[in-house]
Parts: C-alpha cells; sequence; structure tokens
C-alpha cells in the first residue's frame, strides 16, 4: 500500500468513497488489536492508513460542501 494521490481520489464516487472509507477504518481497527494482543504487525502501515483515511474524509466532506452551495 502507497499513498495515494488526491486526483485518483477525487475521481471517486459517493458510493466507493464510503466503501473505501469503512475499509479503511476497519484496516486501522485490525492494526490496533494486532498492536494490543502483541500480533506481528507493520508499524508503517498506521500512518499509510491514517494518510489515506484523511485524504477520503477530506474528499467526503468537500463534495458534500460542493453539494449544498449548488
Amino acid at each position: 500500500m502507497s499513498f495515494s494521490s488526491m486526483s485518483e481520489i477525487n475521481k471517486l464516487d459517493a458510493e466507493t468513497l464510503e466503501k473505501e472509507i469503512i475499509r479503511v477504518s476497519q484496516e486501522l481497527v485490525n492494526l490496533r488489536v494486532k498492536k494490543a494482543t502483541r500480533q506481528e504487525f507493520k508499524p508503517h502501515e498506521f500512518k499509510l492508513n491514517k494518510v489515506r483515511l484523511a485524504q477520503l474524509l477530506t474528499v467526503k466532506s468537500k463534495n458534500e460542501i460542493k453539494q449544498l452551495t449548488s
């Protein structure tokens, strides 16, 4: 998994965006569980998923604002 460009995320429709937000959030929960139970995990995935989630939520809020002002 690598950083996604914002242009790729901007192209997503609302339904796909919501599914991706749920998927990334679930992945963060899974990583936290692995950390708490001392299972093997890759620490850099926390950062990657947090950045991805922030990007997705930013695009979602921009789209919502755009719909309200239209």
